[in-house]
């Protein structure tokens, strides 16, 4: 493979510092606060003062071999989103099991905090998705909110009108159960491909949420436009219709209005934070209150963007660096003379009937481009890679994040990893962490691979102490894992795994 460095590190593909599968048998930006550095062990939601005496800074970092793992427990219906609760239990939501679960990290012994049969769930990417908890309920405070979100049928006939709401339970400790449901916004978009669905709090005590495209040109929805760049007029804000909120990053005020310091975009406040997204699936808060966010790439150039008010980041346009390499717009749904609906669809090769645009024929003043891309390849790569057979995906230069996470600075944490940002990856079941400069702004050297498995890694979260990471696995589906190809066994399928750093702090 060729590789092109574009303003930013040397990128790479070889994996490094393996945790193999006989250990695991083995074990078995807004306005920022005052105290702006989050404290992701609790869920993205505490905001608390951290030492700047990062002893990351002497020394090499920890790598794999300081750590052990065990299997926890498995048999999740394919676990979504997780966070480490109050009780010093483990919260996660099943996507296809529509559960809100506890789970007590020394035994794996778990229990339903409640079902919600309003969830719709047909196949591919729908159901319960997202999980924050309120930063009052973590730090004892008050308010013992828990807010999900999760694809519904709007439509009361045969029909289905898939959409998505966030939702806000009431937690009872004394039941250890969820109840007093109030929607804080219904009529999003939904779909069963690309929701994104990372829901989290911000310093400024606001929600944001992310909406992916919705999967729309490619497969069976190859005949539906990309409305990523599309923007909600004041028409459509005063009737509460959501439909351009595709591609976008969402801030909310707690009871689902928009917020007063929203950004104006085309003379318009909405909801809408940033736009141009294909699919991010990963959204966290750094030191200063910055916002970053991560992105699944069509063929390539999977993103790790600084989220600024406002921005457009390029999609469809635009799939990472605007450089030309790799990748056009082939824009499916505005085929002529031939309709959309008549061509086959093909992932290499799209028919003459369907317009074609360079990156560079992209231009917007609020375009920014991405921190990061995993990965970015020449114009003349071969995406066809026989060790892969039918599932060729599984070799294109990207990893699929699925998650992202700020791990801070402090005293008592991993060794080398203060200020960095980790994210899970599905293709290749591996945490990637990415060191930033110290303002944030920037990265610095090269992503570090870590516990690298045959699995696909959905979500992650630690331990107060910042010293144990969990980790949940999706129930099916492919993943290259540590030896490369393609397979869709997976070692530790719908399960919760555990990391434990072992070495001197």
């Amino acid at each position: 493979m060729s590789l092109v460095i574009s303003r930013g590190p040397a990128v790479f593909l070889a994996q490094v510092g393996l945790l193999t599968t006989a250990s695991l048998a083995v074990i078995g930006c807004v306005q920022a606060d005052p105290l702006d550095e989050p404290v992701e062990a609790h869920a993205d939601a505490i905001f608390a003062h951290d030492f700047d005496h990062d002893q990351d800074q002497a020394g090499a970092a920890a790598d794999d071999t300081s750590f052990t793992s065990r299997e926890i427990t498995r048999g999740f219906d394919y676990p979504m989103r997780l966070v480490w609760g109050p009780d010093d239990h483990l919260w996660l939501t099943e996507r296809t099991g529509k559960r809100v679960v506890r789970v007590r990290p020394e035994d794996g012994v778990r229990t339903t905090a409640i079902t919600i049969s309003e969830v719709y769930q047909a196949g591919g990417q729908d159901g319960l998705l997202a999980l924050a908890l309120h930063p009052d309920l973590l730090t004892g405070k008050g308010r013992d909110y828990v807010y999900v979100s999760y694809t519904y049928d709007a439509d009361p006939g045969t029909a289905v009108d898939l959409r998505t709401k966030i939702r806000r339970y009431t937690y009872d400790p004394a039941t250890e159960t969820l109840g007093s449901p109030f929607d804080v916004i219904t009529g999003l978009p939904g779909s069963n491909d690309h929701n994104s669905a990372r829901l989290l709090f911000g310093p400024d005590r606001k929600l944001y949420y992310t909406i992916g495209d919705q999967g729309n040109n490619q497969f069976d929805r190859k005949c539906l436009p990309i409305r990523a760049q599309a923007l909600p007029t004041k028409a459509q804000v005063a009737a509460k219709d959501w439909s351009t909120y595709v591609g976008k990053v969402l801030r909310l005020n707690l009871d689902g209005s928009i917020p007063h310091d929203n950004p104006r975009i085309d003379g318009v406040r909405s909801h809408v934070y940033s736009y141009g997204h294909r699919n991010p699936q990963g959204l966290t808060f750094g030191r200063g209150g910055k916002l970053y966010a991560n992105e699944h790439g069509p063929k390539t150039d999977d993103e790790l963007n600084l989220i600024k008010p406002g921005k457009n980041y390029g999609w469809p346009h635009v799939a990472g660096y605007q450089d030309n390499q790799a990748y056009t717009y082939d824009n499916w749904s505005a085929s002529s003379p031939t309709p959309c609906e008549e061509l086959a669809w093909n992932d290499y090769q799209a028919p003459p009937s369907v317009p074609q645009q360079e990156e560079s024929a992209f231009s917007h003043p609020d375009f920014k481009e991405p921190l990061l891309t995993f990965f970015t390849v020449e114009d003349d790569y071969q995406f066809f890679d026989p060790a892969c057979g039918f599932l060729q995906y599984m070799c294109w230069p990207t990893i699929a994040p699925s998650s992202l996470h700020y791990y801070p600075t402090g005293w008592h944490g991993i060794p080398g990893w203060g200020n960095s940002l980790l994210m899970t990856s599905l293709k290749k079941g591996a945490l990637y962490r990415v060191k930033l400069s110290p303002n944030g702004k920037s990265v610095v050297g090269e992503p570090v691979v870590h516990f690298d498995t045959t699995n696909r890694y959905r979500d992650l979260a630690w331990s107060p102490d910042r010293r144990t990471l969990y980790i949940i696995t999706d129930t099916a589906g492919n993943t290259g894992g540590p030896n490369g190809g393609a397979t869709n066994v997976l070692e530790n399928p719908g399960a919760l795994l555990e990391f434990k750093y072992t070495g001197s702090p």
